[in-house]
């Protein structure tokens, strides 16, 4: 019944999609990148996130990443730590663009007439994804601010990963390294 549950919505949610006039342009995959990239943190912003993030493969994801900086959606730059490496970011059309479709007006429509509910249902789905998370081999992506590295270091946001402070808004993004739990050990 849970599985029945989730897959319509999932299907109502691509019917949703694929109609929306803003997106007629735009392949599912492409979509799919764009509202992650546009969630994520600057840890995770690379290509090899974002195909561990959509579970497909580098190519599908090269392919998709490529067509998506033609379009001008997203902009690459290489990484300052690490040449080899470059990082992702939204152009301002692609930020305006998520911003419109997410979340969809059918779902936002659906919550605000649960009320109360809605917020329970969020709370319950997320206990899900996260025993799903802790228990099967998938990547752990999850905010920031509920990861076992996220730490208050004089009263300001702190990574116990990297060793780096975090701004306000950064607490709230997804991150590829988001482990759960107590704080992982990590070696120098």
């Amino acid at each position: 019944m849970l599985f029945d549950l989730l897959e319509r919505l999932s299907s109502l949610n691509r019917v949703w999609f694929r109609q929306h006039p803003l997106l007629l342009e735009l392949q599912p995959i492409q979509l799919s990148a764009l509202v992650y990239l546009a969630r994520c943190n600057r840890y995770s912003n690379t290509p090899l996130a974002v195909t561990d993030y959509l579970g497909l493969t580098k190519g599908t994801v090269s392919q998709s990443l490529k067509a998506l900086e033609a379009k001008g959606l997203i902009v690459k730059t290489q990484s300052t730590r690490d040449k080899r490496s470059v990082h992702l970011e939204l152009s301002e059309p692609a930020r305006a663009l998520v911003a419109a479709v997410i979340p969809p007006a059918f779902l936002a429509d659906a919550a605000a007439r649960m009320g109360a509910a809605a917020d329970e249902l969020e709370r319950l789905l997320g206990d899900l994804l996260r025993n799903v998370q802790r228990h099967e081999n998938v990547p752990g992506f999850g905010l920031c601010n509920t990861c076992g590295y996220h730490q208050i270091v004089e009263g300001e946001a702190f990574c116990g990963l990297t060793r780096e402070p975090l701004g306000p808004a950064e607490v709230e993004l997804i991150c590829w390294e988001h482990q759960h739990g107590e704080e992982p050990e990590v070696s120098e």
